[in-house]
């Protein structure tokens, strides 16, 4: 009886080795794997309604009580219309800034100055001199190297303009203590005639009270209000059950990608990578539609992120993938 069992049992033995499946081969011959299935789903979209809760769970004052200026809130009351309208590219930019100031770990009030400074436009341009969505002088670009050279001007870039005012705001946001309000007043008026101010008022950045800082010009001291009055509109608008559905579609991320040497217009990079060039042109006004360097480095353009590549088709019934 022990002999006969010993057979049976490497007969069995012999048997699973030659023919039992695999475990990886079972898997192709019932479908993708659980890890291929997940590698190769596609990537949900966020929606308008996940950019604006980032926005409010970064603000440092959500707190709109009554002293809020009535001016302003009046001033900026069509920013939740251009956010929530279908029709206007805003919230797709204004999505971009909100994560920039968040990778840096910064509140979102900064994320409204170019509301603002140029009304959410990149290819705003002053008579005064200042350019782009944060509106800087080509002095204060260059000290915060935005590229300006011949042919190309990188305050209209939103990639090399952000990049530099989200930098400046993190040095400014580190030298006043974390206070976002003298942080924004040193951005308008320089960082050294706050310290003045702060010198000639007895205060110090951690204890400060801004609004009553000395010998400063009325449109520093507005800075404040203006932001803080826009953060109160878009946190108002948030109670409308209309306006919080017209947020509910999607609205994809924004990455700066590099454009290779072969390419020399922004209509042959769109018809490449299936993006549109009309909206292209919109975020990267720099270019003019024609691709331009800066000189420092690869040309870049802010483009819709890739999106993830379609599932495959399923192998024929009857075999695992790739069977003849």
């Amino acid at each position: 009886m022990t002999a006969l069992r010993a057979a049976v049992g490497a007969v069995l033995a012999l048997w699973l080795v030659v023919f039992a499946p695999d475990s990886a081969a079972a898997q192709d011959a019932a479908g993708a794997s659980p890890v291929a299935e997940e590698a190769t789903e596609s990537a949900p979209a966020r929606t308008g309604l996940d950019i604006y809760r980032e926005f409010r769970e970064g603000l440092a004052a959500p707190e709109c009580g009554a002293d809020v200026s009535t001016r302003w809130r009046k001033h900026f009351a069509a920013a939740p219309r251009r956010l929530a309208s279908a029709d206007d590219e805003t919230l797709l930019l204004f999505g971009y800034v909100v994560d920039e100031v968040r990778k840096s770990h910064l509140p979102t009030e900064y994320a409204l100055i170019p509301f603002v400074e140029s009304g959410y436009r990149p290819d705003a341009r002053s008579p005064l001199g200042p350019a782009g969505l944060w509106q800087m002088i080509k002095l204060t670009a260059r000290d915060h190297k935005v590229p300006i050279g011949k042919g190309y001007d990188g305050r209209l870039s939103p990639i090399d303009s952000t990049r530099a005012a989200v930098r400046y705001l993190k040095t400014l946001h580190g030298m006043f203590a974390g206070d976002w309000r003298l942080a924004v007043m040193a951005y308008n008026a320089g960082e050294y005639r706050i310290l003045g101010a702060l010198r000639r008022g007895g205060q110090v950045a951690r204890d400060a009270q801004p609004e009553s800082l000395p010998g400063l010009p009325r449109i520093t001291h507005a800075y404040v209000r203006k932001l803080h009055a826009l953060a109160c509109v878009l946190q108002d608008a948030g109670e409308d059950a209309t306006w919080i559905a017209a947020l509910e579609r999607g609205v994809p991320s924004l990455e700066a990608v590099e454009v290779g040497p072969g390419v020399t217009r922004i209509a042959q990079w769109a018809e490449r990578h299936n993006q549109d060039a009309e909206r292209l042109r919109w975020l990267n006004p720099v270019h003019k539609g024609r691709i331009r360097r800066s000189g420092q480095g690869p040309a870049q353009l802010l483009a819709v992120s890739p999106v993830v590549l379609p599932v495959p088709d399923e192998a024929p019934a009857g075999g695992a993938a790739g069977s003849p």
